[in-house]
């Protein structure tokens, strides 16, 4: 394998191999190359990157730390289980990091709203505590499923001003929440900005949001040098769209000594019906405005998907991680509800760190992983958010309250 063959990606028209692009009408298309003229414009800005990286550390509280789990790889035995800490930034999750580059990039482009999707909460919350900063009205589409699941994450959305928009359409979860916000974006492309939440999405969002997220490897890459003198064996980070994954991911890419693994949830059973496990079961296909490996059916519709995590139930993935998959840069496995459980609760009572359901899936893998290596290997996971949006599902799952 190649590396270099994959640096630097997208190419022009927004494809990874092929992978990406922009599959929309002309009038949208134009709309979008003048988001990425804009993007190219503000990235190479003094004053934009300037104002970004005092955010992220008088804001966010970045770095984010990495922290040694002694007491979860004790009790798994084999290598050692690190966390990239990007629970404890401001506002729970890794998802501030690229709303903050979002909203700013709206207000540079003068946009009067701002749109987005939300499945678990975390990336509304993020674009709605960004634009309340930044002085830009924002509008979240949410499936009334993931509502009724993200309670307290809902409350935080209408605290910090947003105005939420439930989704009662097919499944009421993440990819009907995104078919909403996106219909709500066409009523008024011209002055409207939709944030997407992961590294989905027609060009040049896949690029935009992995770049705004790159931080998390920046940072996680001369952090365990620092700590242990070498690199870690396996990088972890669950994937739905892909976006935690492909933050910490980006930066080892060139280390063939470094392995990463994607995590999917296996939801109910990798063979059932309830599963969201694009890159395992899906084939190519498009949705919302570009190529990935997708969940579909013989029409190339995409299929209903499931997870204990709601913001993993997406039937696409980012198409960079398509591309890391065909080239076997990146292996991709699955956790199911159960393992998810599992971790959740492992973690909360060996370590007192309470992880998001979707950050549980990495967990669950890393810590059958960690089974099968020996002592001196080292798992570096990135823990993606904290669990507060979900202690009141799983007590009530497990019968705690």
């Amino acid at each position: 394998m190649n590396n270099k063959a994959f640096l630097p990606m997208p190419d022009d028209d927004g494809f990874f191999g092929e992978y990406g692009g922009q599959f929309l009408p002309p009038q949208l298309k134009a709309v979008m190359d003048e988001i990425n003229n804009a993007y190219e414009e503000v990235r190479n800005s003094d004053a934009f990157k300037n104002e970004l990286a005092e955010l992220m550390t008088h804001f966010v509280g970045r770095p984010s730390p990495i922290y040694h789990a002694k007491n979860l790889s004790k009790k798994c035995g084999g290598a050692q289980i690190y966390l990239k800490r990007e629970d404890l930034n401001h506002t729970g999750a890794h998802k501030i990091n690229h709303c903050l580059g979002e909203a700013l990039l709206a207000k540079h482009m003068g946009k009067t709203k701002v749109l987005a999707e939300t499945g678990a909460g975390q990336h509304g919350v993020a674009l709605a505590t960004a634009c309340s900063l930044v002085g830009i009205p924002c509008e979240v589409h949410m499936g009334e499923i993931d509502i009724a699941k993200e309670h307290p994450n809902v409350i935080r959305m209408k605290i910090l001003g947003a105005d939420l928009i439930p989704v009662s359409r097919g499944t009421r979860t993440l990819k009907d929440a995104v078919d909403s916000a996106f219909e709500a974006y066409l009523a008024d492309p011209v002055n409207f900005f939709y944030a997407i939440g992961s590294v989905v999405g027609p060009h040049p969002f896949p690029k935009m949001v992995r770049d705004f997220q790159s931080i998390v490897g920046k940072e996680a890459r001369e952090q365990f040098m620092d700590m242990e003198q070498v690199f870690p064996d396996y990088l972890v980070a669950c994937v739905g769209g892909g976006s935690n994954a492909m933050g910490l991911f980006s930066a080892f890419l060139d280390d063939e000594d470094v392995k990463m693994v994607g995590v999917e949830p296996s939801g109910k059973g990798i063979n059932t019906l309830d599963h969201a496990a694009t890159m395992t079961k899906g084939s190519s296909g498009v949705i919302h405005g570009f190529s990935c490996y997708l969940l579909q059916d013989n029409e190339g519709e995409p299929l209903p998907v499931y997870s204990i995590a709601s913001g993993l139930d997406y039937p696409g993935v980012g198409p960079q991680h398509c591309y890391l998959k065909d080239i076997e840069r990146v292996k991709y496995e699955t956790a199911s509800d159960q393992e998810c459980l599992d971790a959740f609760m492992d973690l909360s009572r060996y370590e007192g760190i309470i992880p998001a359901l979707e950050s549980a899936h990495a967990v669950a893998y890393a810590m059958k992983l960690a089974t099968s290596l020996d002592a001196d290997q080292r798992i570096l996971v990135n823990l993606s958010g904290r669990g507060d949006k979900d202690i009141d599902f799983v007590a009530k799952l497990l019968g705690l309250v």
